[in-house]
């Protein structure tokens, strides 16, 4: 795939969602961390049913941490993984309590120091609540990747670093956003939705869909 094309991709895609944004419900960077946290290997809906019943009681560091781990996993039973997500939340509230002043860190080895926060969660944040032009890649944007051929790569890292250096600059901080979107709902795993798609034409997917 060359530039022109790449370019006119993102072009369209900026022009139908000017302000792309995470699906996930938050209202502070604390928030965002927490819910992306929760996210890994579930849905977004799944984890904002959750932290509508978490956040009103518990929505910072301390509040969070002071329910302990038995007192949250009340209110994220309903999520995958939630004993180990559950774990992790609590060391991750002690870690910014003590280490942070209560705040998230904006640097990506801090985030990555954190129970829970791998590099993915880590670009997520520091893209959607601090506005760096970072690609988190999900199984969404790897495969809308690799369809596509925007940046074809064998594993998360190399579509990570393709899309980083491919995506024009001037769309690179809402990329991310629109890429999931992309393959949440119109570029879907077992049969994408092509016929739909407003960028098909500019796709190098060879088995398209009506």
């Amino acid at each position: 795939m060359n530039k022109t094309k790449r370019h006119e991709i993102f072009s369209r895609l900026q022009k139908d969602n000017p302000e792309p944004t995470t699906e996930l419900n938050f209202s502070s960077t604390f928030e965002l961390l927490i819910a992306v946290i929760l996210s890994a290997q579930s849905t977004d809906k799944g984890v904002n049913i959750a932290t509508a019943k978490l956040y009103p009681i518990a929505n910072t560091p301390e509040a969070i941490y002071k329910l302990g781990e038995t007192g949250l996993k009340e209110y994220v039973k309903t999520i995958g993984l939630y004993n180990t997500k559950a774990k992790n939340i609590i060391k991750t509230c002690k870690i910014l309590i003590d280490e942070h002043n209560s705040i998230v860190p904006d640097d990506q080895k801090q985030l990555e120091a954190l129970p829970g926060v791998g590099r993915k969660t880590a670009n997520v944040v520091r893209n959607t609540a601090f506005g760096h032009p970072t690609m988190a890649v999900d199984t969404h944007i790897f495969r809308v990747s690799n369809r596509t051929k925007i940046a074809p790569g064998k594993n998360v890292l190399e579509v990570e670093k393709k899309l980083v250096k491919f995506i024009p600059d001037e769309f690179m901080v809402d990329a991310h956003h629109w890429l999931i979107l992309l393959g949440r709902y119109t570029c879907v795993a077992r049969k994408p939705r092509c016929g739909s798609c407003l960028i098909e034409d500019l796709c190098e997917f060879k088995d398209k869909t009506e």
